[in-house]
């Protein structure tokens, strides 16, 4: 199976990108990931990078396992790494981090999500389906008390309810059932910085007129950076794969 990828990671307009990508292929198989840190003072840019390296070392050290074994495992091995890290630098407040990720293997899709980074699955240039959030504004669409398209500008935008780093308690990550990737024309996986800046129908339409990931990626980025001008920009990330 032919799979091309794009991905960026940019400030946006604060002074540290909490947000951390990464890619992992081995053997036929690859992992796709982005991490968005939360806590600030060191602790978010920390916890993001520690969840985007366990996804490594978990796909790296699994090559020709099945993805759907690695994929849970990757973020157990995140949480575990996150909350050692946080007794030793005495920062559990300040030390989380979401995670969305989507992982490639025979022809066969799986994806991962915790907190409010998102996967898109694209056909036809239009969104099939897309992770939902485990925010607040997300509860409330889903109980019909906001409108889907609400959840961008809600004042608890950035109220989560579960994130990695979380003592006391297992990762809620919820993980999808397996697709053929084929079904599939492209898939974006990106953090909230992203994704609140741009419709689904924007990223289908610029999808419809790009031939690679790079063209679809750096529109998508145009307009997030239009968005976002004089205002106080978050990090935004982002991995445009293309079937």
């Amino acid at each position: 199976m032919n799979t091309q990828y794009d991905m960026i990671s940019c400030l946006g307009g604060r002074p540290v990108n909490e947000d951390s990508i990464g890619v992992t292929e081995c053997g036929g198989l690859t992992c796709f990931v982005v991490a968005d840190g939360l806590g600030g003072h060191g602790g978010g840019d920390t916890a993001s990078r520690l969840a985007v390296r366990a996804f490594d070392a978990v796909f790296s050290e699994g090559c020709g396992r099945p993805c759907t074994d690695l994929l849970p495992e990757a973020f157990l091995r995140s949480q575990e790494d996150i909350l050692q890290e946080q007794q030793r630098m005495g920062l559990p407040s300040q030390m989380k981090t979401t995670a969305a990720a989507l992982a490639i293997q025979g022809g066969q899709a799986v994806w991962g999500h915790i907190g409010d980074s998102r996967l898109y699955a694209f056909e036809r240039n239009k969104v099939k389906l897309r992770t939902l959030d485990h925010s607040v504004p997300q509860m409330l669409a889903l109980s019909g008390e906001i409108r889907e398209k609400d959840i961008r500008g809600h004042p608890d935008r950035n109220r989560l309810l579960r994130v990695l780093g979380v003592a006391g308690e297992a990762p809620r990550f919820e993980v999808s059932e397996v697709w053929p990737a084929d079904q599939f024309q492209a898939f974006l996986v990106c953090s909230d910085g992203f994704w609140e800046l741009i419709t689904e129908k924007e990223m289908g339409k610029l999808l419809k007129k790009s031939r690679t990931p790079r063209e679809w990626l750096a529109q998508m980025r145009d307009t997030v950076e239009q968005r976002g001008r004089d205002t106080d920009m978050d990090n935004y990330s982002a991995i445009a794969v293309m079937i």
